[in-house]
This record gives structure tokens, sequence and C-alpha cells, in this order.
């Protein structure tokens, strides 16, 4: 297994909703193309409108590789730019679980 978190740090609330519809046509290309992204998740942040986190699962460092030379992931790393302040990326490593056979 191969995990992540990103951050996102969005603009302004006008930002929010063109990272959010940006995030929508997204997430259906990733569920049709890659069957070794296990779990991609958009998560708004409670009381903080101007978040987003991403929590990612593959099924190995392959799998999230191809995932980020996907013609929609570098479509989407291009776009996104104009709604950023900033993102940051934390790799993970399961150390125990309920559901997931790491």
């Amino acid at each position: 297994m191969f995990s992540l978190i990103a951050r996102f740090h969005l603009k302004n609330e006008e930002a929010a909703e063109g990272f959010d519809e940006l995030v929508s046509q997204l997430v259906p290309r990733i569920t049709e193309r890659e069957p070794r992204a296990l779990v991609y998740v958009c998560h708004r942040v409670g009381g903080d409108p101007l978040e987003r986190i991403f929590y990612e699962l593959y099924a190995d460092r392959a799998a999230f590789d191809a995932h980020e030379r996907q013609p929609h992931m570098l479509h989407f790393f291009k776009e996104c730019e104009q709604y950023l302040t900033g993102r940051e990326v934390d790799f993970l490593t399961p150390t125990v679980s309920k559901g997931v056979d790491g």
C-alpha cells in the first residue's frame, strides 16, 4: 500500500468553487482509468472553507507514480494553481488498520 494526505489552501470562496468543480471533473476519470488507485477522497475541512484535504490510497508506489503521469492529473495540476495559495503533501506509512491489507 502507498498513501498520502494532500492539503490545498484556496485563495477565496470563488476559488473554492472553481477548485471543487475541477475536482468533480477529475474524480470520475480516476475512477474509470485507475483501478490501482484504491481510495481517492477530497474532504472539506470543518471551520475552514478555504481548505481541502485529499486522502489517497494506492495499491503500491508504482500505482501512485502512474497516477501522477495521467493526462487528467497533469490537467488538474496545471488548472488548480489558479485557485491556490499553497499546498502540502505528506506521504504516509500504515501501521495498524481496519479494511486495508498493508
